[in-house]
């Protein structure tokens, strides 16, 4: 039995190499290590351009981190939720556009929320009563002045520090910004919140980098009928392996091998790695020969944060008819969140939305004890709340195959590190929302990036064959303006 299994990994790694070899000399070929968004539209753009592509997936899916699940009888998102930029200048827009893709707008620009407004919501006290909209307002006021006042120290001194150090610094310096009693919780369901944008503590996030990305104008639409149309559509035609998880990747000069934990082997004359960075953090994959220090440096550096949703579906809606609800306490880890998917959607859903050091807490309890334990924070605000009928829990940081949910910057680290990481080192080209210094955590960073790492790829690989001459150039697709509702 053994020696005809040996038979059989030798078999099929032998026509695996031998395929590819042949589609090298046939025309120019790539290998694209990753199916989430990236991976995908990189994948896309190289078969466009008529490359041969192989798209290794590690998962039994594709998507990555986007992963929308029907188990409810309709679409929810696991991951990725939101379209970051509402407009025509996103580099999705195109493809949402055309799909017919509706969205539904949660803010507009330059929310103190990031991806809600104030204008829709329910804040509550642990005992269950309502926070007065007006102190909510009034507070929300005073974290955007804590947030100016934290841009004045951090360019007052060389050295970085954390958000959470900062805020201490700002309140000696202005004592009036400290508040006392149910406002002073209600600040800290604004950092909370700040804490779920960044997926991380503030006692982690960089004081100097936190607002280096780039924000897109129109605020922020949630994908009403979730992402996996965009993925469908975007991989249509393409080769994709499922399960073939990478563990090596040698670049030569001729060329690159990539193996899988199976012994599948595959050559190409490029190969584009478009793995989350948890995954490259945690040197599951070898490189031969190994990654120069600066590249191993942005992989490291950078930080890589934990935001997981638990999902509850009821039978009937027994919440008020707002966005979002939120539970306010005396640290930022004891608040809560809770998108109401019923206002955008009209399913009776509510989606649980811890981040940082409690994501990672509540990894630790089984889906059951998950799902109860966002419930038992729903019966402190709604106490005649009626049980969940079926429920979902994400676990992106113990996903072996994500180890996390997106990047951020960590503090005394360069914001540059982004940047660092996606530049091409010899025939190997890096793609993925921690290559994109200016979208980082976002899927258009995820899909812009893997526009440019196979634009990158198809240069350098023509240039070798000598067929850039050849170029031909397609027209642009008509933009179609996207479907945007807010009720």
């Amino acid at each position: 039995m053994e020696s005809g299994a040996k038979t059989n990994r030798q078999l099929r790694k032998a026509i695996c190499v031998s395929t590819e070899e042949k589609m090298k000399k046939s025309s120019p070929s790539v290998i694209v290590i990753g199916g989430g968004m990236a991976g995908i539209s990189a994948a896309r753009t190289l078969q466009d351009a008529s490359f041969q592509v192989v798209l290794l997936e590690s998962r039994d899916r594709i998507g990555g981190r986007v992963h929308t699940d029907y188990s409810f009888g309709f679409p929810v998102d696991l991951g990725a939720s939101w379209l970051h930029g509402v407009c025509k200048e996103n580099p999705l827009a195109a493809v949402i556009g055309r799909l017919g893709l509706p969205l539904y707008r949660t803010s507009g620009d330059n929310s103190v929320l990031y991806d809600h407004d104030l204008e829709s919501y329910a804040l509550f006290d642990k005992a269950g009563n309502q926070v007065p909209q007006e102190l909510v307002t009034k507070v929300g006021e005073n974290f955007e002045h804590i947030l100016e006042e934290i841009c004045k120290v951090r360019d007052e001194k060389d050295e970085d520090m954390s958000i959470a150090q900062a805020f201490s610094i700002v309140f000696k310096r202005n004592p009036e910004l400290r508040l006392e009693g149910i406002a002073h919780n209600v600040l800290q369901w604004y950092l909370c919140r700040m804490e779920g944008w960044f997926a991380a503590d503030a006692e982690t996030i960089s004081a100097k980098c936190w607002d280096q990305e780039e924000l897109l104008p129109g605020g922020h639409g949630l994908m009403v009928r979730g992402y996996r149309p965009v993925i469908n559509t975007l991989s249509k035609g393409l080769d994709i392996r499922l399960s073939h998880r990478v563990t090596n990747i040698t670049r030569r000069h001729s060329g690159v091998k990539v193996t899988t934990e199976k012994g599948d082997t595959f050559v190409a004359d490029a190969a584009v790695i478009a793995l989350p960075l948890g995954v490259l953090k945690s040197g599951m994959i070898t490189f031969e020969p190994k990654l120069p220090q600066w590249k191993q440096e942005a992989i490291n550096d950078l930080g890589v944060g934990i935001e997981n949703k638990i999902i509850l579906h009821f039978d009937n809606v027994f919440w008020p008819n707002v966005e979002f609800l939120g539970v306010v306490a005396e640290t930022s880890y004891g608040c809560s969140y809770f998108l109401n998917l019923h206002k955008a959607t009209s399913h009776p859903v509510l989606v649980y939305m811890p981040a940082g050091q409690l994501a990672r807490d509540i990894e630790k309890k089984s889906d059951e004890s998950a799902a109860n334990f966002a419930f038992l924070q729903l019966q402190k605000i709604l106490p005649d709340a009626s049980s969940p009928i079926h429920y979902l829990v994400s676990r992106w940081g113990s996903d072996i195959n994500s180890l996390g949910s997106y990047s951020y910057d960590m503090v005394n680290k360069p914001h540059d590190l982004y940047e660092r990481l996606r530049v091409p080192l010899d025939n190997l080209f890096f793609a993925g929302e921690a290559t994109s210094s200016s979208y980082p955590g976002s899927v258009h960073g995820a899909y812009s990036t893997g526009l440019l790492a196979a634009e990158d790829c198809r240069m350098r690989v023509l240039e070798r064959y000598g067929e850039l001459e050849h170029e031909i150039e397609e027209e642009a697709p008509a933009s179609v303006p996207l479907l945007i509702s807010r009720m």
